[in-house]
């Protein structure tokens, strides 16, 4: 039903939800949903949480990924796609928005928000898409103080340590990152833009926490499918930015279409219908709860007494 009842929303924090999906055998699939739409049709393909990528919400407004987004702004994105398919989300959080204070606010903001994670990463800013080069990073007893202080801060949301250490660095260097983060409270970790099995590999050797890897297209990382991450030893995998890159070369194609052939004739085919859009988005179920409410009589009030002299 829909999420304008009370009895149809999750009974359990967020957190918790996630951390019980993680307690079950095998890898967790969680795709990136960066608007409601996306979060119910993923919702509607059978995942059981999703992915709430900076790259994509920062995309979808227009702008680069460079740490331009305020925690407000992410916080938003947070509200709907929480409301929309009301399942368990982890956020990324990118640096924290500034240091250990900041990381608490932020904290607090998202589980206010609905999140069920935060994934934090251990660049200064201006931060960049972990798969570029020349990325600077925050000295490793920062980024762990910046984990500590997130932890001490939330109530149930899980926390995701991110280090993009192993270009600069080297895997061993990015290793040892990885365990004063879990020292410091951090509940998973995840080695961004390793660039072969091996590496994956000998990262999950080497970590004793759930391991989370990033299928992102376009990258350092080869293609490998959810059982082959699975039999690396990772627990949870993201295709962070999938849905919004679909979505945007369907843009371009029908703008280009309108110009070129005056209309969108040659490309109706390819789209959504609108009793489609009407079932994922759960429209004659509002309807019906609308008309469902018996409106309220106001009592008409008792006519003025004359009071005798």
């Amino acid at each position: 039903m829909t999420y304008l009842l009370a009895d149809s929303l999750p009974a359990e924090a967020a957190g918790t939800r996630f951390r019980r999906l993680l307690e079950r055998p095998g890898i967790l699939q969680i795709p990136g949903a960066y608007n409601g739409l996306a979060a119910l049709q993923a919702k509607a393909a059978g995942f059981e949480a999703l992915y709430l990528s900076g790259a994509a919400m920062s995309a979808s407004m227009g702008l680069p990924d460079l740490g331009i987004l305020t925690v407000d702004d992410v916080c938003f994105f947070v509200r709907q796609v929480a409301r929309a398919a009301q399942l368990p989300i982890l956020v990324d959080g990118d640096t924290g928005f500034g240091e250990a204070l900041n990381a608490m606010h932020m904290v607090r903001a998202f589980e206010d928000a609905g999140a069920a994670a935060v994934q934090i990463e251990d660049q200064l800013l201006p931060k960049k898409c972990g798969h570029l080069n020349d990325k600077k990073l925050a000295t490793p007893r920062d980024m762990a103080a910046k984990i500590a202080a997130a932890a001490k801060a939330r109530r149930h949301l899980y926390i995701v340590a991110r280090t993009d250490a192993a270009e600069s660095e080297g895997l061993e260097g990015a290793i040892a990152r990885a365990r004063l983060y879990v020292e410091a409270g951090a509940d998973a970790v995840f080695p961004e833009a390793l660039a072969d099995a091996k590496a994956f590999r000998r990262f999950a050797e080497a970590i004793d926490v759930p391991l989370l890897a990033n299928m992102t297209e376009f990258g350092r990382t080869p293609f490998l499918t959810t059982a082959e991450f699975q039999a690396l030893g990772y627990k949870m995998v993201i295709w962070p930015v999938s849905a919004l890159r679909m979505a945007a070369r369907s843009h371009a194609d029908l703008y280009v279409a309108i110009r070129d052939d005056g209309g969108t004739h040659r490309l109706v085919d390819r789209m959504q219908t609108r009793a489609e859009l009407y079932a994922t988005i759960g429209y004659h179920q509002y309807e019906a709860l609308d008309s469902s409410i018996v409106e309220s009589v106001v009592p008409a009030a008792p006519p003025p007494q004359s009071v005798e002299g």
